[in-house]
């Protein structure tokens, strides 16, 4: 494995666990809460920014070239 893809897959895993921790403070938030709890909306909101960088780390780049200009372009055989 690759010095990089070790670097990856401990950010992955490190983003797991700080989703895990936020998801259990915010399970453990004390009730009631109303819509305007600054601290509560911020966990939701920190978690909202989790689960976006987990999903960009899980999405396939497109690099264009000049053979495949876009993602649709396919495969050049030759």
């Amino acid at each position: 494995m690759t010095e990089y893809s070790e670097h990856f897959l401990q950010a992955q895993d490190k983003l797991r666990a700080a989703k895990r921790a936020l998801n259990e403070e915010i399970s453990s938030y004390p009730t009631p809460i109303s819509g305007c709890d600054a601290q509560f909306n911020h966990l939701l909101g920190q978690r909202r920014r989790i689960n976006a960088a987990l999903a960009a780390l899980d999405q396939p780049v497109f690099i264009p070239t000049p053979r495949t200009p876009d993602a649709t372009a396919g495969v050049e055989s030759r």
